[in-house]
């Protein structure tokens, strides 16, 4: 198979040029640099540079490689997180997976491509009201919280068009891992070290985890199998902060979190940080483990903490 990955320098991408690779597949892997580019060759495939906000690029890119399939995993996320400013930190992420999608939706047909696998997200995305936990048929949060709505919007609009085009849009849950934010040495995963990610009022926000290398392994699952629609890519064990974050901290040796009530927390991390930790519901992974054959290789973020934030 012909596979085309937008973004294969990224969180995702990186994960699976290598292993398509192996399985036999002829992998074509864009980058925003000649630097990146050189890494997918590196890791086998064909690197190629590519600007995903451009539609010109992305239509020449798609057409040269006329892939049987086309993979996104466009994002813009190197700098840090600011709750209270977090559709800004997001505003080019959110292009890609608006014009950006749509101009590689477009191009994939022209060329004729018959599989179409996308990056979403799933969490604090989640309706804020009944159960902790939703499914794929849940509607996603009408009323989200105002510094987060443009980024919800476009993630809105990406499940949108890709199941319009007849692809699969695959909801991540919240990443940890090697080379994640929450991984070693990455600036989550210090900040708890630190002390300095608190349960906020009663830590009652459902979190829902997923691995960097099971996102992975269901990307590539995805590209053989399930129909059109959209599906979690999460653990079996969604946990409230205040049982996940407690447990992180003793798996990595950190004194236990503080506690802050959300009005104090509010000043420092937005309102949409202490809606996160406070009203989020997790998701379930049941439509991905029946329709796409696939589980996650850490089942719980409980064994992940302790076994999984580095590299093996």
């Amino acid at each position: 198979m012909k596979i085309f990955i937008a973004g294969a320098t990224g969180a995702v991408g990186s994960r699976l040029v290598g292993p398509l690779v192996a399985a036999g597949h002829q992998v074509t892997g864009t980058s925003r640099s000649e630097a990146g580019a050189r890494r997918v060759d590196a890791a086998g495939g064909r690197g190629v540079v590519m600007d995903g906000r451009d539609g010109a690029s992305v239509r020449r890119a798609v057409l040269e490689a006329q892939p049987d399939a086309v993979v996104h995993q466009l994002t813009s996320l190197s700098a840090g997180f600011d709750f209270k400013r977090f559709d800004d930190v997001f505003a080019v992420t959110n292009e890609l997976r608006t014009r950006g999608l749509d101009a590689l939706i477009a191009a994939a047909q022209e060329a004729g491509t018959g599989r179409i696998v996308v990056q979403s997200y799933t969490g604090w995305t989640n309706e804020r009201t009944g159960g902790p936990v939703k499914s794929e048929a849940d509607p996603l949060d009408p009323h989200p919280v105002p510094a987060a709505a443009n980024t919800l919007a476009a993630i809105a609009h990406a499940e949108r068009a890709t199941v319009a085009a007849g692809g699969l849009a695959l909801r991540f849950g919240s990443f940890y891992g090697p080379g994640q934010s929450l991984g070693e040495g990455g600036e989550m995963l210090e900040a708890v070290r630190k002390r300095r990610v608190p349960i906020v009022g009663g830590g009652a926000g459902v979190w829902s985890f997923c691995h960097i290398d099971d996102a992975a392994s269901a990307t590539i699952a995805a590209l053989t199998r399930g129909g059109a629609g959209v599906y979690n890519i999460v653990d079996d064990e969604p946990a409230a902060v205040s049982v996940w974050l407690p447990e992180l901290a003793r798996a990595i040796g950190a004194k236990k979190p503080l506690r802050v009530p959300a009005w104090i927390a509010r000043s420092l991390i937005g309102e949409f940080g202490v809606a996160w930790m406070t009203t989020a519901r997790g998701s379930s992974n049941a439509k991905a483990k029946a329709e796409l054959g696939w589980a996650p290789r850490y089942a719980s973020w409980r064994e992940g903490f302790r076994t999984g934030l580095g590299d093996r």
